[in-house]
């Protein structure tokens, strides 16, 4: 599997099988089929997270995604508002 098809959860479960320190990182990048490189560039992003943070974090990224929306869309309202306030004066 190439490392773009793994979910973040998938990454976690290498990550933490790589600490238990039964396999060699080499043999273990080998196996599941992605680079040394790709491995510390994991390593870096996901190091210190379980399984359960991840997937809160992509529950955060989603609502702050849905509230940023919601933002844009007020203030497009609010321009329109004052574009038509402006034309009425």
């Amino acid at each position: 599997m190439k490392a773009g098809e793994m979910t973040d959860e998938q990454i976690v479960g290498i990550l933490q099988e790589a600490e238990k320190g039964e396999k060699k990182i080499a043999d273990l990048c080998r196996e599941k089929g992605i680079s040394a490189n790709t491995f510390y560039v994991w390593k870096r992003k996901f190091g210190a997270l379980q399984t359960s943070d991840v997937k809160r974090l992509r529950e955060l990224e989603r609502e702050n995604a849905r509230l940023k929306r919601l933002l844009a869309e007020r203030d497009l309202d609010i321009d329109i508002l004052r574009e038509v306030a402006s034309k009425n004066w």
